[in-house]
């Protein structure tokens, strides 16, 4: 189960730093903070969905990207995103910046960066935070999306959806 008590950084529509409050009050009031979300791709180039456990206090046992998370109070994205991939996944790995959206209500209010890596290294996720884990090629994810789209949390669908548009 999250820790519905720990602190986020509050921002405004432009990303600028408001205040502080804990995850449980950001997600109640609907406040503005923010996320990461890394797309790992296997060597056969295949995407890693993660599962996501039970214990969510969001989307529970809906998919996502391979790694998403907070950004907590005090740290920045570039700092989230690889602390992020080795709590959930275990894995450190180069990661590439792919783009940058605005808090928005698919996004959950989250100002979101988005990354990507290819890695093969053995993947030791956290059963906390993590069901289980899928590699699909593009066209399988696009797939699954439009067969049973609330299989799949809303940030992803989102991003995902640019990302075979951009990328």
């Amino acid at each position: 189960m999250p820790n519905q008590d720990e602190l986020f950084d509050v921002v405004d529509s432009d990303d600028n730093v408001i205040g502080r409050a804990t995850r449980g009050e950001v997600h109640a009031r609907g406040l503005l903070h923010r996320a990461i979300h890394i797309f790992v791709f296997d060597g056969q180039d295949r995407l890693i969905i993660q599962k996501r456990s039970e214990h969510m206090d969001t989307y529970p046992l809906c998919y996502t990207s391979s790694t998403a998370g907070h950004v907590s109070a005090g740290e920045d994205y570039l700092d989230a995103a690889p602390r992020e991939l080795r709590e959930e996944l275990g894995i450190s790995s180069d990661l590439e910046f792919v783009n940058k959206f605005a808090a928005c209500e698919e996004l959950s209010n989250e100002h979101s960066m988005l990354f990507r890596t290819s890695s093969d290294a053995e993947l030791n996720f956290d059963p906390a935070e993590v069901h289980s884990l899928e590699h699909l090629t593009l066209s399988e994810v696009k797939g699954r999306i439009e067969s049973s789209p609330e299989a799949f949390a809303p940030s992803f669908r989102y991003l995902f959806c640019w990302y075979l548009d951009h990328c």
